[in-house]
């Protein structure tokens, strides 16, 4: 949550930082400020989105080569300019922006009100700021200083950036449970929320760890030390990122682009991992860890929201594959439930953006337990790909919309690839059967192109439904959690509420609410279920319900009973999530673009939940 850039280098501060904020507003997009030191510290901010603040600057004298930048996700006060970053001290020499939520503000901002500080807006911010100003002018302390001192007495998650008028020429970071990375560029830094922003001037990055504090002047470069000041010699990393993948590249939103993007990432996910001529898979990550993992007790996968779906779908797939039992926990409930856990354990996290506050934490609990974790990640140098002894990255590059996409079907992609390489090894996959799942695995990115083809028919059915306030989606065995997904979808992005329910538990409770108004999106693709399912479409018509299915090709029994019908590729059953998806995906797309919704910025919604 939160968007953070900072300059300092010799070029003017404000273009960089404000294009900086523009890629990081699917951080948050409640509101947005700039600090530029001018003379001194000259700060401007505006409740709404990052183009808001740019039509109040105008034509402002904004010439700095010293500056910072906020994007907000409102936590500690309501969005509006007062609450928008960057904050001010009392003296207004200090200023601050701040990703996170300090949990302790309010006995210290009693404290510091005490001490005749006065406060002007409702966040955890200005007392983190205002700490920073009583410390340094109570033990007259340069700046760098009085920000280690505070934050030792600090609880909660952050990471800052904060200008001093007294110190012109340097800037302070410091991070905890929240990412910062520092870009080094020719004769000029950077600091960021991660990547995108820098980017374009550098791929040279430091990935500051908790608890790390850094001073940048250009007179003295870069200097990292710990909260408890013992300097850091740290490793400058490259990266692997290119500017066009920031961009819409013709498509009207980054969700659509992501959409029509996943043949390639799914290929991407799967290159020199799977070889269908020669007939295996194998994922580098797992090669050192395989016989841990094929021995555990039980694996335990951690995620939230949509990696929460994959992880479901990686459920079905490890148990039946390589008959290693898993159970699939939320990592907001799995870190504060006393989890049994030991050694026998796995605990794998996925995450797309790696910096996940809950499955971050789920992490270092499993670990403290002596379970050994293992991270499914997308994002290179994140914090869980760093905490975790090993790992796989999906290589979806990245993903800019709120609402996941292409990161799901990688994730599910990289959880196939594993269950084929521990169910092979283990002798729990007979050999036809492996070799029939990599011929058909190798498949899926091309079936996928033909799922996209069918978007203009989907736009159709988005146009029948788009006004309804209600929607069912069902789904059986693999297909259970892509009902969750796609009802997932469409709420995020389209505001419709949307349940996704196994099929046979319809009967238990929602079958309660249908009617003619009440669309429901049938995946039918199970054979192992079919006639199950049939029944379950018999039972929804019988109240009237508008059934929309998701067909195998060929299947002429659905397609009579359904009032409409999507028909995708035939493949192999475990691997039909990554196909039913896509509909899903591309319908809630354009449900949202036909009712005016704001695709990539959802309301009340940011891309990387790295607070609680």
């Amino acid at each position: 949550m939160c968007g953070i850039v900072a300059y300092i280098g010799k070029k003017n501060a404000y273009p960089i930082i404000i294009e900086g904020l523009q890629r990081l507003e699917y951080r948050g997009y409640d509101s947005a400020g700039v600090a530029l030191m001018n003379g001194s510290i000259k700060v401007y901010k505006k409740k709404g989105k990052v183009q808001e603040l740019i039509d109040f600057i105008g034509d402002k004298n904004l010439s700095s080569t010293v500056g910072m930048g906020h994007t907000r996700w409102a936590t500690h006060g309501k969005p509006d300019d007062i609450n928008a970053h960057p904050h001010f001290s009392n003296s207004g020499n200090l200023a601050i922006i701040h990703n996170g939520i300090i949990e302790n503000y309010s006995t210290l901002k009693e404290a510091l009100k005490r001490m005749g500080c006065s406060f002007s807006s409702e966040t955890d911010t200005e007392v983190l700021v205002q700490l920073i100003e009583t410390i340094q002018k109570t033990e007259k302390l340069k700046l760098v200083d009085a920000v280690r001192s505070a934050l030792s007495k600090v609880v909660g998650a952050y990471a800052i950036v904060v200008m001093d008028n007294k110190e012109p020429d340097v800037i302070v970071g410091a991070r905890k449970s929240s990412p910062l990375v520092v870009g080094v560029g020719e004769g000029e830094f950077f600091i960021a929320s991660d990547a995108t922003p820098i980017i374009q001037y550098t791929n040279k990055v430091i990935y500051l760890n908790d608890e790390e504090v850094v001073e940048i002047s250009l007179e003295e470069g870069i200097q990292v030390t710990t909260i408890s000041n013992e300097l850091q010699d740290p490793e400058i990393h490259e990266l692997d990122m290119s500017l066009d993948q920031l961009e819409k590249e013709g498509f009207p939103h980054f969700m659509l682009k992501e959409i029509y993007q996943q043949p390639i990432t799914i290929a991407d996910c799967m290159r020199g991992r799977l070889n269908a001529v020669e007939g295996w898979a194998r994922l580098g990550g797992l090669e050192e860890y395989a016989n841990k993992i094929s021995n555990a007790r039980r694996i335990i996968i951690a995620a939230c929201g949509t990696s929460w779906h994959s992880a479901l779908i990686g459920e079905y797939l490890i148990e039946e594959l390589a008959r290693i039992p898993v159970e699939v926990e939320y990592a907001s409930e799995f870190r504060y439930r006393n989890p049994i856990l030991g050694p026998q354990d796995v605990v794998i996290l996925i995450s797309q953006s790696g910096e996940t506050a809950d499955t971050l934490a789920a992490a270092e609990l499993a670990k403290e337990r002596g379970a050994f974790v293992y991270g499914i990640v997308n994002v290179v140098g994140s914090s869980i790909a760093r905490l975790c002894p090993s790992g796989s990255y999906i290589h979806c590059g990245p993903e800019i919309g709120v609402a996941s996409t292409k990161a799901f079907t990688g994730q599910v992609s990289l959880l196939t690839l594993m269950a084929l390489v521990l169910g092979h090894r283990n002798g729990s996959l007979s050999n036809s059967y492996y070799h029939q799942l990599i011929a058909e695995l190798a498949q899926i990115p091309n079936k996928v192109s033909q799922v996209l083809n069918l978007d203009d028919k989907i736009s159709y059915l988005a146009k029948e439904i788009k006004d309804t306030n209600n929607a069912l989606y069902l789904g059986r065995g693999y297909n259970f959690p892509v009902a969750l997904e796609g009802a997932l979808k469409l709420k995020e992005i389209s505001y419709i509420h949307a349940e996704g329910y196994p099929a046979a538990e319809m009967k238990h409770g929602p079958i309660a609410l249908i009617d003619e108004k009440m669309p429901v999106i049938v995946i039918a693709t199970n054979q192992s279920a079919y006639e199950k399912i049939v029944s379950n479409i018999q039972e929804i018509k019988a109240r009237k319900g508008l059934v929309i299915a998701i067909i195998a090709e060929g299947d002429k029994e659905i397609k009579k009973m359904a009032d409409y019908y999507i028909e995708i590729p035939s493949t192999i059953e475990p691997l039909t999530p990554l196909l039913s998806v896509i509909p899903l995906q591309l319908l809630s797309y354009h449900i949202a673009v036909m009712r005016g919704c704001d695709v990539d910025q959802p309301r009340n919604l940011a891309k990387s939940v790295t607070v609680e």
